[in-house]
């Protein structure tokens, strides 16, 4: 039994969604076929069905990198080979507005926990495959939203306090949006031998002076949910 996730590894698809909120596990195990939820626990809450036949699981893991790491390390030892993160982000670029979508190709590491598992230079990179799957899916579905790939950043502070958010540094360098978990997936998924892969709904703008305005909760933003849950299960199931 895996301690945290709860789950017994023989329950495991080799295939998985992973998001943040465990109400969006939900909505995205409901697009499933046979759909059932496996386990429950914490923010960990596990759920399995088919998609175009081919069987999948969708876990959630909460916010941050540290809780998000625990459920990447159980998934890999309960031998999960392909994962698909469905999250959202603040776009760093004017031209990625609200609703958009984003492929992330390589993650920032601005987090704490994976300095904590590998030296400074290491990379944190989604696999090629998945994320040519993901482009391809997304090109499939014609949802009419914009949709960029490219490098996202890694950031475990939400609200500011006296040090400065580095967004103004990192939009210069070119990074697509700023989000809390990607690298520690991306590395894990390369330390545990997995494929891993992020696609995410902008829902706003990542700049510390608008933040009393943010509002996650809005119809582009949901409908860019929506797209991107049915994007990664194409692509979670598409990978060789």
């Amino acid at each position: 039994m895996l301690p945290n996730l709860k789950i017994d590894p023989k329950e495991l698809p080799e295939r998985v969604i992973v998001c943040g909120d465990p109400k969006r596990a939900v909505r995205i195990a409901s697009l499933l076929e046979e759909h059932a939820l496996v386990a429950e626990n914490r923010e960990y809450h596990s759920y399995k069905g088919k998609w175009n036949g081919t069987e999948v699981a969708v876990v959630s893991h909460g916010v941050g990198s540290p809780g998000a790491a625990v459920c990447f390390e159980e998934l890999a030892k309960g031998g999960v080979k392909t994962i698909i993160r469905v999250g959202t982000a603040g776009s760093y670029q004017k031209e990625i507005e609200p609703g958009s979508l984003v492929i992330s190709s390589a993650a920032v590491r601005q987090d704490g926990l994976t300095s904590q598992l590998v030296p400074p230079g290491f990379p944190a990179l989604a696999n090629r495959h998945v994320v040519d799957a993901l482009a391809a899916a997304a090109e499939n579905h014609n949802t009419g939203l914009t949709v960029a790939e490219g490098i996202t950043l890694t950031l475990d502070v939400f609200y500011s306090g006296v040090v400065e958010f580095p967004h103004k540094l990192y939009q210069k360098a070119g990074v697509l949006a700023v989000e809390m978990e990607n690298s520690a997936l991306f590395v894990i998924s390369a330390l545990r031998g997995m494929r891993a892969g992020s696609i995410l709904a902008i829902d706003g703008y990542a700049d510390a002076d608008l933040l009393e305005t943010y509002d996650p909760h809005t119809e582009s933003t949901q409908k860019a949910i929506e797209a991107e849950a049915r994007i990664a299960l194409d692509a979670v199931v598409a990978v060789k």
